[in-house]
């Protein structure tokens, strides 16, 4: 099985902090570190390209 990787930076999520969620356009689920989340890093959908911060 595959590590699971954040969105925004492709860092493996393996430290507390780091979430999950579901686009609000298509539903793809987003990855997302606990650095990225902390510092507002921009993410892109990978299905939709919806951008987020």
């Amino acid at each position: 099985m595959a590590a699971t990787k954040c969105t925004s930076c492709n860092a493996p999520l393996a430290e507390r902090g780091a979430t999950e969620f579901k686009c609000p356009d298509c539903g793809e689920v987003i990855y997302r570190c606990a650095y990225c989340r902390k510092q507002s890093v921009k993410y892109t959908c990978p299905k939709c390209g919806f951008q987020g911060p």
